[in-house]
This record gives structure tokens, C-alpha cells and sequence, in this order.
């Protein structure tokens, strides 16, 4: 029932967007490389581990290989859009100067990594790998990762920072990728560390009322905003802060509940006690959101993410008590008669459904919610890590790997 549940939430048996994407995999339309990766290679891949089943298997090294042409340019930085059938990639006509995205080519690596392992094909770990040697050796800004970055030249394009949306999961799959690698990976973890010294120093704020939340960068200058988006990273930081000295460690700990309880608080500021697409902490606002354009909620799960990894962390019951309102107005206001759907103003009491359910609420809305309430035995974070779209990978162990390996020998011999 377990692997059901999980298999159902991981988005692979229908939703819009996977409807448009089995089209394009099977013609020659277009698929965005970083969202067939996190949906379609993880939620195979996940599967495969959950079950066991080799068809899942077969055919996350089938696509992961269909993905291989898009990093055929001069850096190795691949382009964020791809032909499936023909190879042919390019970037995203919105993408500044034809760049490739932060969040997007650096939100491979988990998956990347279990290709190699599963296929014994080094392909793909040295794909993801030659991203990583790129970013380490070029110049950062104050340290700092901007969005935009050529794959031509291998130049930022813009100065843009972001801790949400662009930037977001490049800094949760480098936490991660030292995790999943039983924490062998001192690479990543370096890198992690540099990155979160980098935000503290430039991007983490506190507002007049006391609120704890991650400002955006443009060249210099603060944009006081937070995106829902951005609210992954309390339990990024949280489970990050494992590694450190007990000082550094209380440190994270305490930066990762500042931020949660921030996004929490976008929550409960809101008629619906739902969060907006993104707040603000300008001219006496304080984590609400003062643009029109920004009330909407779309069934996102970054908050609720949070929650539950600050609950497996800590135990501190009102994690479990935030996650509950969150069922609650979910269950108020953006339940329809054939599912949920995403409401247009979050501060209005009649709400005006968009009449949408995205694929991320089953894969990880309420996956979340599903393990927020779960006894920390079911996916054991030690045991486990979570793509960016909440399918579960499991910890490469080495010399587990090892003595598999050994015994297939022995028994051949």
C-alpha cells in the first residue's frame, strides 16, 4: 500500500502536465530538460527503488539517455529546453541573452548520480559533475550565485540572486547530494557551506517586527520580498546543519525555524490562512503580500516542506499544529468536487477557484502532509533523500554497493 501511495503521489500516472510531456516524449515537441528530470527520471527512479521493478528501472536510464544531447554545447552547461527525438536543444526565449537557469541545471545531480549507478554508465554522473567543476572555478559575486548563466561562455548574465524561484533547489541539491552520498561527497558539502555563508552575508534579513526572511539581490540592491517559493529552504537549512560544529549546528537550527516560522506567518496573516505567491517586507509590510499579482496560491508545498522536515528535526509539536491549519483551510477553501484547486486571492474570504490541480500538490503537497503525521521510520532521513519533487532516493552507500558486488562474484565463481 505504501509504494502505492507513493507511486500514485509522484505524479507518474496522469496529470495535465504529464499528459503535454508523454506527448512531446513521444513526438518532437519540446520538453523543459530540468522538469522531465525532477517528474519523469526521479518519480521512475523512485518507483524502481520503491518496488523494485526493473521496467522502472529501464526506462529512467531510457530517458535519462534521451537527456544526454542538451549538454552538448561549449561549456557543458546544458540549454533548459530539448527536442526528445531529434536531440536538438536550445534556451528558453524568456532567458536573458539565451542563459541557461541556476535552478535548472543544477537540480540534476541526484538523479544524475542513480543513473550511473543503476546503467554502470559514467556518463551522466560526469555530466552533472563538469557543471559543478565550472561553478566552483569561475568568479561569484560576493560569493553569490546569480540565475542566469551563459552556456556558451560560461559567464553570469545577469546579477540576479534568488533563493526562490531560479535559484532555488541548485542550493538544496548540494546539501543533498552530500546526503544521498552517506556524506562522502565533501565537494558538495563545501560547496553548500560557502553558498549559505554567501546568503547570510548578503541576502538574510530582519524586518522591523522581527521577522527572519530571505531577501532577493539585483546587482547590489535588496529587493525586500520572499516568494513561496523560497520557503523550502527552512527545512534546506535544517537538514543542513547536521554537519557543522554544536555551535554552527544550534546556528543553522535556529536560522532554519526563524525562516519557517516566517513563511508560517505568511500563512496565518492571510482570511484564508493560506500563503500568497510572494510577501513582502517594504513600506510597513511585514511578510503579506502588496501586490495583486502576487495573492494567488496554487496548492504549493514549500511551506508544508519545511514543516516537515522541522518536525522530524526537532519534534516541537506546533510543526505538526501549523501543518494541521494548512489541512484545514486546504480543506475549506481548495477542495472541489473532483480534487483541489489553486485560489486566486488568498486574502478574500469567497474565493475564486483557477480551476487547476497541479501535479506538485499529489507529489508533494500531500506527500509532506502524508510524513508530517508519519512516525520518522517511514523514509528514514538517513536512509533517504528527497528529489526536489519529493521523490524519495535512497543514501549511496558504498560499501553496501561494495559487497553486492562481492557476492555476485563469489556466487558466479
Amino acid at each position: 500500500m505504501l509504494c502505492e501511495i507513493f507511486i500514485y503521489t509522484s505524479g507518474l500516472l496522469y496529470s495535465p502536465e504529464s499528459s503535454r510531456t508523454n506527448n512531446r516524449m513521444s513526438g518532437n515537441g519540446e520538453a523543459s530538460l530540468f522538469e522531465v528530470n525532477i517528474r519523469y527520471v526521479g518519480g521512475l527512479l523512485s518507483a524502481y527503488y520503491l518496488t523494485g521493478e526493473e521496467l522502472f528501472k529501464n526506462k529512467a536510464v531510457e530517458l535519462g539517455e534521451k537527456l544526454l544531447p542538451a549538454f552538448n554545447t561549449p561549456t557543458g552547461i546544458p540549454r533548459g529546453v530539448i527536442n526528445l527525438g531529434s536531440g536538438t536543444s536550445w534556451s528558453w526565449g524568456w532567458a536573458s541573452a539565451g542563459s541557461s537557469i541556476l535552478a535548472e541545471f543544477g537540480t540534476l545531480h541526484l538523479e544524475f548520480v542513480h543513473l550511473t549507478e543503476l546503467s554502470n554508465d559514467p556518463v551522466y554522473k560526469e555530466k552533472v559533475m563538469s557543471i559543478r567543476k565550472l561553478l566552483n572555478k569561475i568568479e561569484k559575486p560576493h560569493g553569490l550565485y546569480p540565475n542566469f548563466l551563459s552556456p556558451v561562455s560560461g559567464n553570469w548574465v545577469q546579477h540576479h540572486v534568488s533563493i526562490g524561484g531560479l535559484g532555488d533547489s541548485f542550493y538544496e541539491y548540494l546539501i543533498k547530494s552530500y546526503l544521498m552520498s552517506d556524506k562522502t561527497d565533501e565537494d558538495a558539502k563545501t560547496t553548500y557551506y560557502n553558498a549559505m555563508e554567501a546568503i547570510e552575508a548578503n541576502l538574510v534579513q530582519k524586518s522591523p517586527g522581527g521577522l527572519t526572511y530571505m531577501a532577493e539581490w539585483r546587482g547590489g540592491i535588496l529587493d525586500h520580498k520572499m516568494g513561496h517559493l523560497a520557503c523550502f529552504s527552512g527545512g534546506m537549512i535544517g537538514i543542513g546543519a547536521d554537519d557543522g560544529a554544536p555551535e554552527k549546528r544550534q546556528h543553522y537550527l535556529d536560522l532554519a525555524a526563524e525562516i519557517t516560522h516566517t513563511c508560517h506567518e505568511s500563512y496565518a496573516r492571510s482570511t484564508t490562512k493560506l500563503g500568497p505567491e510572494a510577501f513582502r517586507f517594504d513600506s510597513g509590510a511585514e511578510a503579506t503580500a502588496t501586490r495583486l499579482s502576487d495573492r494567488y496560491y496554487i496548492l504549493r508545498p514549500e511551506v508544508i516542506e519545511s514543516y516537515m522536515y522541522m518536525w522530524r528535526l526537532t519534534h516541537d509539536p506546533k510543526y505538526r499544529d501549523w501543518g494541521w491549519e494548512a489541512v484545514e483551510a486546504l480543506e475549506q477553501h481548495c477542495r472541489v468536487e473532483s480534487g483541489f484547486s489553486g485560489i486566486r486571492d488568498v486574502y478574500t474570504a469567497t474565493v475564486s477557484h483557477d480551476n487547476m490541480q497541479q501535479s506538485f500538490f499529489l507529489s508533494e503537497t500531500l506527500k509532506y502532509l502524508y510524513l508530517l503525521f508519519s512516525d520518522d521510520d517511514l523514509l528514514p532521513f538517513e536512509d533517504w533523500v528527497f528529489n526536489t519533487e519529493a521523490h524519495p532516493l535512497p543514501v549511496i552507500r558504498k560499501s553496501c554497493l561494495q559487497d553486492d558486488a562481492t557476492e555476485e562474484k563469489t556466487v558466479s565463481d
